[in-house]
């Protein structure tokens, strides 16, 4: 072991000074010199290892020379203050500090902190009391130990939501969900209840407008601007107009049913018919009809709102601006390889009990209660065939094209009959709006540098802001910049949700099958395929990597 003597602390007490006789006291280990550095006054000191190498290596060199009779002199280790390490995040959202303690040097102090942060542009969002924590831990390090926490966090600002229209009537296409309940509690599934219908003043849509958000900050005390929530007319239509009381309500002005439009509600004069038929004659009307009976063999019924049958519809075409509903069912039959008997078009809803052999056309969702059977079935929206309890609804034969998916209990039969299903076709529709927005939003950012390039070429205020002129420039160039702001916040809000919406597209649009899938089911997700084989039970089918997958545990 070498002599403490032979380590002593330099005149400023800055290092520990070794001094050795390569005759006397070598050959050396880096081992022995820092048993040294263990001794009291010099357990506090930072070791500087190529120092200490260097020693070992000269030492033993002269061991047994004629100039290792000479003393040598090394600098061993030194004195070092404590380290304050601020790490902010590339979000500018949060600061850590990092507290490294001394070795033997000045400790951290909390104005050191408080100096480091100024430097360092850290003064919103500060915790004093992670701070002051900080500093207690500090101290209950050993030399060079380190102590770390998130000190400073911004407020994210919270952007506007968007306003939404929420209608306060039922529709008559929600009839056929709600059967009426007898006096015993059964229900009665033939008794669909009275036809909705308004009175003036009724209440029937509510606007809930959009909000401006609120404005955040980032750990440099930059205001963060909050994206508003994009607007929503509430729209009069025919027979309802705007409360004078509150523009936010939309109220029935005449008496009628309630047809729900893109943006709003309207009442129409209900035409009430027993039977179209040959006696009665084809039906082309302004508003809202209602048929108490059938609509026979050949007839043809158009309304600018909703079509209500109360019993069945056979081999007819009904074209309805609004929905159709059928309480009953739709029937038709098979005129040539392609063709069917019974057409209905909406720009709304199609509902009914139970269709076979009609040609279906929806803007809107197609909900069938219990049977759907060799039809041709076209949706913008969902495919539902099923009851409310999700016990009956069977999808049968025919053509499916469902953009948003499907949700049947039971699709295809034990036969074998071949249905085809194609879902979630429209992603590269998706893809193209999302790359034009791309584009809009690089000609925007690139019109964004201009304008701040102008204004920033601008000569110093003093000397403009006398000329009026001058003056009205630089508020059209302000608030055009602000203008291009708001509106590129507002596409890349968009942006997002778009993406969003095509990486989680075939999760979303997919088939769901509550009790089975049977053979010969040709199922088209996007581009993947594939035609069933073997009866599948309860499942959710899905597009992975262009691919049909079947998950029979993540049930809804």
């Amino acid at each position: 072991m070498l002599s403490p003597e032979l380590i002593e602390l330099s005149a400023d007490n800055s290092f520990a000074e070794f001094k050795v006789t390569p005759n006397t006291h070598g050959p050396l280990t880096e081992a022995a010199i820092l048993t040294l550095l263990t001794l009291p006054d010099f357990d506090c000191l930072f070791p500087l290892e190529p120092s200490i190498q260097k020693a070992v290596i000269q030492v033993n060199q002269l061991c047994g020379q004629d100039d290792g009779q000479f003393e040598q002199f090394f600098q061993i280790a030194e004195r070092r203050d404590g380290l304050i390490e601020v790490e902010i995040n590339e979000d500018k959202m949060s600061a850590q500090m990092q507290l490294t303690a001394s070795w033997g040097g000045n400790e951290v102090t909390i104005q050191d902190i408080l100096k480091s942060l100024k430097t360092n542009n850290v003064g919103m969002g500060l915790s004093k009391v992670k701070i002051q924590t900080l500093l207690k831990q500090l101290t209950q390090l050993q030399p060079g130990e380190t102590c770390r926490s998130v000190i400073a966090t911004g407020k994210p600002s919270v952007n506007g939501t968007n306003a939404k229209l929420e209608r306060k009537v039922p529709l008559a296409r929600e009839r056929l969900l709600q059967p009426q309940e007898r006096e015993d509690g059964t229900v009665d599934m033939r008794n669909l209840g009275s036809v909705i219908m308004v009175k003036p003043k009724d209440l029937l849509m509510v606007k809930h407008p959009a909000t401006l958000g609120s404005k955040g900050y980032n750990i440099h005390g930059e205001v963060l601007f909050p994206v508003p929530g994009k607007d929503l007319q509430l729209t009069e239509g025919d027979g309802s107009g705007l409360d004078p009381a509150n523009s936010n309500h939309l109220i029935a002005i005449v008496a009628g049913q309630p047809v729900e439009t893109k943006t709003g509600m309207k009442v129409d004069d209900v035409l009430n018919i027993k039977d179209v038929d040959v006696g009665y004659g084809n039906v082309d009307f302004k508003g809202s009809v209602m048929i108490t009976g059938d609509v026979h063999e050949g007839m043809v019924v158009k309304s600018s709102g909703d079509i209500t049958v109360m019993g069945f519809v056979d081999s007819s075409t009904l074209i309805a601006e609004g929905d159709v509903i059928v309480s009953k069912g739709i029937i038709g039959r098979q005129l040539k390889e392609n063709e069917l008997s019974t057409k209905i078009q909406a720009k709304g809803q199609i509902c009914a009990q139970f269709i076979q052999y009609s040609d279906l056309d929806a803007q809107g969702e197609i909900l069938v209660t219990k049977q759907l059977l060799h039809s041709h079935t076209k949706t913008k929206q969902k495919l539902t065939v099923s009851d409310a309890n999700g016990r009956r609804g069977d999808l049968v034969g025919g053509i499916v094209k469902a953009d948003k998916g499907l949700k049947a209990v039971i699709i295809g039969a034990t036969a074998g009959t071949k249905t085809e299903v194609f879902c979630a076709m429209k992603q590269s529709d998706l893809k193209k709006n999302l790359k034009e927005l791309d584009q809009s939003i690089k000609s925007m950012f690139v019109a964004k540098l201009e304008i701040q390039a102008r204004l920033k070429k601008l000569p110093p205020k003093s000397e403009w802001q006398g000329d009026a002129m001058m003056v009205e420039q630089v508020k059209m160039m302000l608030d055009e910049k602000q203008r291009m702001l708001d509106e590129l916040a507002r596409e890349e809000l968009e942006y997002a949700l778009i993406k969003q919406e095509i990486d989680g597209y075939y999760q979303e649009n997919r088939i769901e099958a509550h009790k089975h899938i049977f053979a010969n089911v040709e199922i088209h997700i996007g581009q993947a395929f594939n035609r069933t084989q073997r009866e599948h039970g309860t499942c959710m089918v899905f597009n992975q990597d262009q691919e049909i997958t079947f998950d029979y545990n993540n049930r809804s």
